[in-house]
């Protein structure tokens, strides 16, 4: 039986690639990647990590959280490694800056950190560098969240930018949150854009991002949404209880008590995993961005070059993809 479901499971992710552009089979070894996420505030990083997770084109290597409490977040990371059966992911914690618990913390209210059978790491940035240092071959950080531990990093070894390739979710280059027709301050540059200049501006190995252009116009509704919603998988049911619990503390969505159960909010994060596997159903253009004061990302030829992914190709085809990757029952590793 342990081989049929082995097989069946195989089958599921295989016909997600031929089916899906973009979502190749890994005929190559999985992407090894850090994830760098502010877990906690917004959900749509619990989304993008179990994605990460159900991606077998990627190898997570670290979770590192940042921003905040980045203890508080650990906790949520940790019991997401643990539904996943993945507690050979070691979690390293970022710098903190507060004690303030996140909307997410019901999830894992009365959860002890110090029963994670996995290793968790104090120095989070230094577990970065000792990462990013050690690989033989380029390792990609995905960065999905506030960067101060990215800043923190880079100052402490600047040479990990040599030994990393940038996935990120960061800025509004042409158009702002809900589609506005104009950009604006984005989140995660917003909330500390020193650490956002000094990100973007480092030297990776190659950048790529996901500005508020393409992430903000991710949304699971609908039959997508039910799949996901409805699965039976141990995983996303942990994203869609954890989702149960965050929605109601967000004003949008308490005045919507049936909100949760018809669509996700806006999943921001995942395309930031996604463009780690694969950029086929983006259009990037690639420039230079000024960070400012207010946390605007203006394009600046003067600065240093990265690609942005500013237009979608097939917006279906990537809620698609997405949809029938959380909602199939994990591989075995």
């Amino acid at each position: 039986m342990k081989t049929a479901a082995r097989l069946l499971a195989l089958a599921l992710a295989l016909s997600f690639s031929i089916v899906l552009p973009g979502a190749a089979a890994p005929a190559r070894p999985p992407i090894p990647i850090i994830l760098d996420t502010d877990i906690g505030d917004d959900i749509d990083d619990t989304w993008a990590l179990a994605l990460a997770l159900k991606s077998p084109e990627l190898d997570v290597k670290l979770v590192v959280t940042d921003y905040g409490n980045t203890e508080h977040r650990a906790k949520i990371v940790a019991r997401i490694l643990e539904i996943a059966g993945r507690t050979d992911i070691p979690i390293g914690i970022g710098v903190k800056e507060s004690d303030k618990e996140s909307p997410q913390a019901d999830w894992v209210k009365g959860y002890d950190l110090a029963r994670y059978r996995g290793r968790v790491l104090k120095d989070g940035v230094q577990a970065l560098v000792d990462t990013a240092m050690a690989a033989s071959e380029p390792l990609t950080l995905v960065s999905i969240g506030p960067p101060p531990n990215l800043k923190a990093a880079l100052e402490r070894e600047p040479r990990i930018a040599g030994k990393l390739r940038l996935s990120g979710m960061y800025g509004s280059l042409h158009r702002g949150y809900d589609a506005k027709p104009s950009p604006e301050p984005e989140w995660n540059v917003k909330a500390n854009p020193a650490a956002a200049r000094a990100l973007l501006g480092a030297p990776w190995v190659e950048a790529v991002a996901t500005p508020l252009d393409t992430c903000g116009l991710v949304q699971l509704k609908g039959e997508r949404y039910a799949r996901v919603r409805d699965s039976k998988d141990p995983l996303a049911r942990a994203v869609i209880d954890a989702y149960r619990l965050w929605c109601p503390r967000q004003e949008w969505c308490a005045k919507d008590p049936e909100f949760v159960t018809a669509k996700s909010s806006t999943l921001f994060d995942t395309v930031a995993v996604y463009l780690a596997i694969s950029r086929d159903l983006v259009k990037t253009e690639t420039t230079g961005v000024r960070v400012t004061d207010e946390g605007m990302t203006v394009p600046d030829p003067a600065s240093r070059p990265l690609a942005w992914a500013t237009e979608w190709k097939d917006l279906g085809g990537f809620e698609e993809w997405l949809a029938a990757r959380l909602a199939a029952p994990a591989l075995p590793r």
